[in-house]
């Protein structure tokens, strides 16, 4: 692939006026405005209205745009768009690599979607299944292949998944796949692709390790960036609750009570945290589960299945979906575990609020974390809000204009003038407030 010298974004289609196109302005076919309407896809996002006509063209983009935007659609409709009529068993046509198994699933799922009324196989390549059964259907024949980039090079050294047919090649999440160590695989794969390939890069930032992958294996890309100011969107409110660690289970469930959220995500930072508070959730929300990364692939393609239907309400989990997860109908967000990373603070938000929708996002904070939150705040440029339930104030007893705020109420409070001003917890918003003024 020729060299790429200037990787700045030629524009920024979020602010342009791609806002306000339809479908049938960005020279798709009738029959994929049918398959759009039945998938009720109504109008492009920023993201799909500059990415679909160039690579319609059949240039090689490189995309930058965080999850939630509706970037699968913005590969999918021209892969499906430019696939050709071949044989039940001829080699795949386009081939799109991601960095996790749940977004292998629902990246053919999108697309299973999208080709409605047409006879076009999409397989999902991923480990934790059986090789033999994938192995069984692309013997069959597949235009489509989405797979993670280890099953995708397992495959290719058996033989089994032949690359030499390949038109279209998309790194989907190209930022996740390199952090979790996959660009040796990665650059493999592209080796054996055709170098006549079309390739469509897309990612939440473009770091240097993207950049270098793309100068070396696209060819001459237009570079869109559809990333916001800020690391979150304006549409998702963010609140913390200062909170001691023996008491957030409690406040978690007078949270979900206040609440009563359409379908919610509660992040917890351990697997075995995460067993024991689905277990003792479900007692009280039957329509609550949980998804861990010890958890069997079957188990855990079963619970996204029933989570996407809407039939899991309550869904406890690890960061294995920080990212990469789109389910439109998640309203709220909650951080039983403040993340190590800030990034994945920033990824456990992004679940909610997705393609425009309000949602909300809830984060705990024990006393000793205040430097967690103040890095959290300095990544998306914005305070979080305190907010408070009744009785789960992290607060020293002092004396309040009706009396004294412990428990006793007693009505001998030293005067207004004579209260003593409490010493500010460790890592506390008011200690740490000139430090953010720094």
């Amino acid at each position: 692939m020729s060299q790429v010298s200037d990787l700045t974004p030629t524009t920024n289609p979020s602010s342009s006026s791609h806002s306000s196109a339809q479908f049938s302005e960005l020279g798709v076919s009738e029959v994929m405005l049918a398959s759009l309407e039945k998938a009720q896809y109504h109008q492009p996002s920023p993201v799909q209205a500059g990415v679909i006509p160039l690579a319609l063209e059949g240039k090689d983009v490189l995309g930058q745009a965080r999850t939630g935007t509706g970037k699968t659609a913005s590969f999918g409709i021209p892969i499906l768009e430019r696939l050709e009529r071949q044989g039940r068993s001829a080699p795949p046509q386009a081939l799109v690599l991601v960095p996790t198994r749940e977004l292998a699933v629902q990246v053919r799922d999108e697309i299973d979607k999208l080709s409605h009324g047409s006879k076009v196989r999409t397989l999902a390549l991923y480990g934790g299944k059986p090789i033999r059964q994938q192995v069984v259907k692309l013997e069959k024949g597949a235009e489509i292949v989405v797979g993670t980039p280890g099953r995708v090079l397992d495959h290719m050294s058996r033989g089994t998944l032949v690359l030499e047919g390949l038109k279209m090649v998309v790194l989907d999440e190209a930022d996740r796949m390199l952090d979790i160590g996959f660009r040796p695989d990665i650059e493999k794969i592209l080796r054996r692709c055709p170098k006549t390939r079309q390739t469509l890069l897309l990612s939440a930032t473009v770091a240097p390790a993207v950049e270098r992958l793309a100068q070396r294996y696209m060819r001459d890309p237009e570079v869109l960036d559809f990333s916001d100011k800020t690391k979150t969107v304006d549409t998702i409110d963010q609140y913390y609750f200062t909170i001691e660690q023996s008491k957030k289970y409690d406040l978690l469930v007078k949270l979900l009570e206040r609440e009563q959220p359409e379908q919610a995500i509660v992040f917890c930072r351990t697997k075995r945290g995460t067993d024991r508070i689905q277990r003792k959730l479900s007692k009280s929300f039957p329509g609550a589960d949980c998804i861990h990364g010890d958890m069997h692939q079957r188990a855990r393609d079963k619970v996204m299945k029933r989570f996407r239907a809407g039939e899991i309400k309550l869904l406890v989990a690890t960061d294995v979906v920080g990212r990469g997860i789109d389910v439109s109908g998640i309203s709220h967000i909650v951080n039983y575990d403040i993340p190590q990373a800030s990034d994945d603070y920033v990824h456990r938000v992004g679940r909610t609020g997705r393609m425009g929708r309000e949602g909300v996002a809830y984060t705990f904070v024990t006393p000793e974390e205040g430097q967690e939150l103040t890095r959290i705040e300095m990544l998306i440029n914005r305070l979080l809000k305190r907010d408070e339930i009744e009785g789960f104030a992290v607060i020293e007893p002092v004396a309040g204009p009706s009396g004294p705020a412990g428990p006793s109420g007693a009505a001998d409070a030293p005067k207004e003038e004579e209260k003593p001003k409490p010493a500010p917890l460790p890592g506390s918003r008011r200690g740490r407030r000139h430090r953010r003024a720094l």
